[in-house]
Formats: structure tokens, sequence, C-alpha cells
């Protein structure tokens, strides 16, 4: 999302650089945008369709391999229903607008609910609690960035991240430039993070004690501090969140927390000085075991300050294309459809199943066909070996990608799909993460070389064969482009198609805008800051509080997203290195020196890597990337074991471990 100019030879990418007139990015772009000219030549691309034959490959022209999936699910289809066939869809799809929207709408169309996507591996609490809270799972609070004078950033890193949900575009920057103009920013996390080595205050916490110490600050600032009246306007269930954090006190908080008391009272004292505050979760809280309650405590704090949907504090970006404020709503009340039929148990929402259920689903012959659209199960999934050996007993696993990955050698067809620059696009699925109501056209740079086509034509041609219609209403197949797709998405939006297609450097339409969600969302126009099933969530895991020596917990790389570019970088620039990464202390209680190979450890598996000593590492924490075959984290989980009732997902943080070096 942020603005490049690419500079090209022939059909060679020569240079990626960052396009100073883009409204948004303002000429930066991240290393990982850099990289995009050496990913589009890497060797490992993938350039022509491949049918599994034997122990090797068998190429075959897409009409060829479009008959031979196609005969493959009518059969499977015929005999099983369309519920045999599922589709997992990942970061590489949620990138891709014309593609990711022509793969869900195949799965519907055929009749099959066995949907799974990466929002239920990293981040489905984020969904649970806005629908829980809101009324409905699709509102993404984002930073009022130009009026804010208090943000709070909760097991994020945006420096290397650029933000979870929200776009942060050139994020040490704007935290200077906020700073600079007398803001004031925590950082609560583990680790002391790029992010933290530029705030005001870090707060070092004990892993997994993120709920602990928010749900402190709302109970300090019920007390003293809260917008009474937009409370008594906004607020439903008040008295159910005073009763819910009441046990909340600063002693047991700070021993709890691991942080001192001083340093907590200052945040509290931040907080009622501001009036106002903007805060900010990532995957360092939305993949812990207590996930649910960070982020309701999250709300809660933004509700109780009157900062949502507020100046100075959070807004919910309505989108360009999206338009969710001129949209009819009726509000959900957040129960969940029973899971698949192997793990009923599994919460159905948000129209997908949890991907801790996919696994089983294979094994018990629910599923025998499985389409993967731009993504990698053996680096994402949990019980990695046994995830593997579901892979390799499907009758049909089609992965569609641009690359080479680790799951690519378990399928049985290989589709090579256009890459970023060898198609056009528009920021569609994370148009509301945006800073400001906006979006960009971005044409293709180059033509696919090979036999790679975009992600749609696969499935639009792969429908018909099916006899079943994947485009939009309107748009023959014949005659369909990546731009006649886009002039749908952008019909009837804020400034029109054409409009879209003419901003050659994007186009902003506006800055933050308030009190769509509060007038047209929101139940009753109130926010329900004590849901029954959080209330009840609070309860159970306090009573089973334990303190484990050493947990797992997760870190972002600055030139890796998820298991994508972990090997690949821009000219004259370095790819990441992976490390176990321990706090001086424990590695010393655990007799491993830098560079020393050790195991991890969980109840589940181990796990092998080079050990970093490395004192931005709470004592008791053990940060591990995820997205790499070694160590991968996936061995770590499993899929049956802490799996999180209300949202599905499997615990991936606050796991506790072991560590013991490797003797040559």
């Amino acid at each position: 999302m942020c603005g490049i100019v690419v500079t090209v030879d022939g059909d060679r990418v020569v240079q990626v650089r960052g396009d100073a007139q883009h409204p948004l990015s303002r000429g930066y772009v991240c290393p990982k945008g850099r990289a995009l000219g050496a990913f589009h030549h890497d060797p490992r691309r993938l350039d022509t369709p491949l049918r599994r034959d034997g122990d090797g490959w068998q190429h075959q022209a897409w009409p060829d391999a479009i008959a031979d999936v196609s005969a493959a699910l009518r059969a499977i289809i015929d005999e099983s229903g369309a519920d045999a066939v599922a589709m997992y869809l990942a970061s590489g799809s949620a990138f891709d607008t014309n593609g990711r929207r022509a793969a869900e709408r195949f799965l519907r169309v055929i009749g099959s609910s066995q949907k799974y996507t990466a929002t239920t591996i990293d981040t489905p609490c984020k969904p649970l609690i806005a629908e829980l809270i809101g009324g409905w799972s699709g509102l993404t609070p984002v930073w009022d960035h130009e009026r804010s004078d208090l943000l709070v950033l909760v097991g994020t890193n945006p420096v290397v991240s650029h933000g979870h949900s929200n776009a942060i575009p050139d994020p040490v920057r704007r935290l200077r430039d906020f700073r600079a103009r007398g803001g004031e920013l925590f950082v609560i996390d583990p680790r002391r993070t790029e992010t933290a080595a530029l705030a005001d205050h870090h707060l070092a916490i004990r892993p997994s004690t993120d709920h602990v110490l928010l749900a402190h600050v709302v109970r300090e600032l019920l007390a003293e501090g809260a917008d009474t009246d937009y409370l008594a306007e906004h607020g439903a269930g008040v008295q159910a969140l005073r009763q819910a954090v009441a046990p909340f006190d600063r002693t047991t908080v700070a021993h709890r927390c691991g942080i001192e008391a001083q340093r907590i009272d200052a945040l509290v004292a931040a907080i009622r000085r501001h009036r106002r505050v903007s805060a900010l979760t990532g995957t360092g809280t939305s993949m812990s075991a207590t996930a649910n309650l960070t982020e309701w405590m999250l709300w809660a704090l933004h509700i109780v300050t009157g900062s949502y949907d507020q100046p100075g504090g959070m807004w919910f970006n309505p989108g360009y294309l999206m338009q969710l404020d001129k949209r009819e709503w009726t509000p959900s009340d957040g129960r969940a459809l029973p899971g698949p039929a192997s793990r009923p148990e599994l919460p159905r929402r948000f129209d997908e199943y949890p991907c801790a259920g996919l696994v089983s689903e294979i094994e018990s012959r629910n599923i025998r066909a499985l389409l993967v659209v731009g993504g990698n199960p053996l680096t994402a999934l949990p019980d990695a070996a046994r995830t593997a050996s579901a892979l390799r007993d499907l009758e049909l696993l089609v992965v569609v990608d641009v690359i080479e990955t680790d799951t690519t050698p378990l399928a049985t067809h290989l589709w090579p799909a256009a890459g970023q620059l060898e198609r056009a696009d528009v920021p569609w699925l994370l148009d509301a993460y945006q800073l400001a109501v906006a979006s960009q056209y971005t044409p293709a740079v180059v033509a696919p070389a090979q036999d790679r086509i975009p992600v749609w034509r696969m499935f639009a041609d792969l429908g018909a064969s099916l006899g079943v219609s994947v485009l939009p209403r309107g748009v023959d197949l014949a005659d369909a482009t990546d731009e006649a797709l886009i002039a749908r998405i952008g019909e009837g939006s804020r400034g029109g198609a054409e409009a879209l297609f003419e901003a050659r450097h994007g186009t902003v339409h506006s800055g933050a805008v308030f009190g769509w969600v509060t007038d047209s969302v929101l139940p009753d126009r109130r926010w329900r800051v004590a849901p029954a099933p959080l209330v009840q969530l609070l309860a159970e895991v306090e009573r089973g509080v334990e303190s484990e020596p050493l947990v797992l917990i997760p870190h972002r790389q600055l030139r890796k997203m998820n298991s994508q570019l972990r090997d690949v970088a821009a000219p004259g620039g370095r790819v990441d290195d992976i490390w176990v990464r321990l706090n001086p202390d424990d590695a010393a209680h655990h007799f491993v020196a830098d560079g020393d190979m050790v195991v991890v450890h969980s109840a589940h598996g181990s796990t092998t890597g080079p050990a970093r000593v490395d004192a931005t590492v709470a004592r008791g924490a053990v940060a591990v990337a995820h997205g790499w075959a070694t160590p991968n984290v996936c061995q770590l989980t499993s899929a049956q074991h802490g799996v999180d009732a209300l949202t599905g997902m499997v615990q991936q943080s606050g796991v506790p471990v072991t560590i013991t070096r490797v003797v040559a």
C-alpha cells in the first residue's frame, strides 16, 4: 500500500524505489518493497502449470491443467459433495484483489463451506471483539495520527511490521513527528523492540499478562478519569465491566506483569492527563492464549475514555472502495455456528472455519481436495508433521503461488500466478486499514513471464469448466481484464473508477472521518463493553493462573512478511537472520552461548535453531519468528490442545517451552 516507482529495461526490473508523490507514503518504501525486483526474478519463481507424475513433475498447457483439475473436482463433488473441496487463503491472496475475490466466489458458487484463511492463525481476536462489542466483525480501529497526542502500542512493532490491521508507512518518521509535536508514546512489550527504542516509555511486560495490565488501567480510569458523559450516552454494561476489573489492583498487577508499580502509575496518569488515547495491538498479543481478553480490555480502554469514533482517539475507516459508511447495518449478536464435521466444537465465525480444523477434516476424509491460494501451510498451521502427512494424503492439492514454498513439494498440481508487478491491482481487502480514506490503482509494470496468469483468470476458467460463473455480473469471460474487474469494484466509489485510474500516484478522498459507526453500526448507538462470554472467560483464566519459567513469544522481521521474502533481498541489501532469542540471564542458566544450536521443546514437539543472546528480550521469554522451516514454530503448537474456545485459534504465544543446548 506504499507508492513505488519501478524502473524497467525491457522485461527486466532494474530498480524499485519509493514514489515521492504518493500522498501517504511520500517516497518511503520498506525493504520488502525494495526487494520486489529481486523477488520477481528469483530463480524459484513458478513459470508453468505442473502436474505431479510419480516423483517428478509433468508440464501442462493451461487448457490441460484446467481440464485436469476440473475433472478431479467434478468426480469428488459428485461422490462426496461440494464440502469435500476446501480452500486455504493466506497473505499472498490478501494483496491480490481480483484473485482473492475470484477465489472466494469460486468456492461459494460450487457450494462449499470449507473456507479457511490466515485470519484464524494470528488475529481472530480482532474481528471477534469488534463483533461482540460493536456489532460487526469488520470494525477496524485506526490511529488518528493527525490529532492524537497519546499512543500506546501493545505487542506490536510497527517500525518493523508497518502496523497490524493499521497500515503505517514510513513508521520511524511518523513516530518521530508524533513525538516532536508533543505526542507521548508508550510501548508495552516483553522485548525492547525497534519501536520501543523510539518511545518515551517502555514497559517490559511478562508475556501473556497484557490483559492484566490493561484491566488495571480500565479499573483506575473508571474510578477517576473516565469520560462519564460519553459512557452514559454510548456505553452498555458499564457496571459489569467495573465488576470484572475490580480484582486488578496495583500491587497484584505489578507482581503479575513484572513491572514496577510506578511505571504502571505513569501510564494511568498519562491517560488521565491526555484524556483520550490511541492504542494498537499486534501479533505479540493476538497470538496468545489471552488474546481475546487483551483485545477486550483495549476496546474497553478506548470506550471508557471516549476515544472511539472521536477525534484524538481512534476512527473507523469506511474505505475508499468499500464505502462501509453507506451500507445498511443489522448488528450481530456474536454467536458462532458449529465447526466442521470432525471438529464441531470449533466455532465457525466470519464465514469461515478455524484453521485448527483443517487437518482433522482431511484425516476424516471430509476434505478430499484442497486449493491453497497464496499460502504456505507447513510453516503456518499447527502440528507441522501432522499437517505434512495430511497434505500428502489428499487426492488433489492445488497450490497457487508465485514461487516455490515449503508446501509446493507436496502438491499434486502447481499453478503459477502472475506476480505483483505483472498485474493491475487496487487495495480492496485492506481498503479500511489505511491512515486516510484513500486508494490507488497500480497498472502492470511488465507482462507476465512464461505461462504465468492472474489468479482471477485461473478460477474464472476453472469455474467455466465446471459450469459456474465466477466473474461479476456483466463481465464476460472472453473480454475480462484486470482493469475491467477493477472498474467494477470502483463503480460508485468515492471518486468513481475513472478517478481511480487517472490518479497516477494514488488518491486521498479525506482524512479521518467520525460518527458513522456510532450512528449506523452500534446496537442502539451503544458499545457493549462487557460481553458475557468475555466476562466468563476472564474469570476462568484468572482462576487458572500459572507462572512458567520460559514461554515462547513471536516477533516480526524487517525484510520478511510471514513466510514470504525470507531469503530474498533488494540489490545491495541482506536477508533476515533467524535466531532463537534469549535473555542473557536465561542463556546463562541453560549454559547457552551466542551462536550455539539449541532445541526448543514444548509439550507438543520440538524445533532446532541457533541461539542469539539478546538483552532486548525480557527474562522468561524465548523469541522466535514465525514462517521459517528451521526453526519451525509450528512444530511447537497443537491443533488439539490450547485451542481458543471462542475463535478456534491455536495458541502460538505464551507457550511454555524449555531450552536444551545441542552438544556436538
